[in-house]
């Protein structure tokens, strides 16, 4: 998976004033937890830009003080009424202990049942994988090219390289419905069929 860095300052103070102070300056007040003691530290806003406007998960590269600290965002708030943020949660990373993330899905091929006018529902954009560091994908792939329509892709349908999916094997991922203009594929090969057919002629 692709890794952000961040580069940040040790906070001296947590209160509210010192607080209120950072964020006045442009900074966003975070802190790290899950290595058994916690790292507080603040960071310029503009640097969560790639990090938080995306569709895309990456790690966070977090750089305090000349120390190096791999993570992951856990948590992050926004202003109510300015959307700027406001505060961040990272969890440390250990490369012998699995994390588990929500990963985007990525769909590949073209579904038939939508060429004969069904509807592609995608029900879950990002699934949760358990992995190692090392180990996590940016995004899963999911092969739509089978899905006739009434078909669906369930989790257990997708290939797995080093991570477990953490939800039911019955959980849906994309399916295709019917549609008002939808088309069996038998009227579709009868139509060709009866084009072919008449050329011949």
């Amino acid at each position: 998976m692709k890794s952000i860095t961040i580069k940040g300052s040790k906070r001296e103070s947590v209160g509210k004033v010192a607080t209120k102070a950072l964020r006045n300056a442009g900074m966003v007040p975070c802190v790290i937890y899950g290595g058994g003691k916690l790292v507080h530290f603040s960071a310029e806003e503009l640097a969560f830009k790639k990090l938080v406007y995306t569709p895309n998960v990456y790690t966070a590269t977090i750089i305090v003080d000349g120390q190096t600290i791999q993570t992951i965002l856990k948590d992050i708030q926004f202003h109510p009424v300015t959307d700027r943020i406001i505060h961040a949660d990272f969890y440390q990373l250990f490369e012998d202990k699995e994390i588990t993330m929500r990963i985007p899905v990525n769909l590949t091929g073209t579904s038939p049942g939508v060429l004969n006018g069904g509807s592609l529902r995608f029900t879950n954009r990002k699934l949760k994988v358990k992995a190692l560091p090392a180990n996590l994908p940016d995004f899963v792939n999911a092969d739509i090219s089978a899905l006739k329509i009434g078909s669906k892709l369930t989790v257990t349908s997708l290939a797995t390289d080093g991570y477990a999916f953490m939800h039911p094997d019955n959980t849906v991922v994309v399916q295709v419905r019917t549609s008002r203009n939808a088309t069996s594929e038998d009227e579709v090969e009868g139509e060709e069929g009866a084009t072919e057919e008449a050329a011949a002629e």
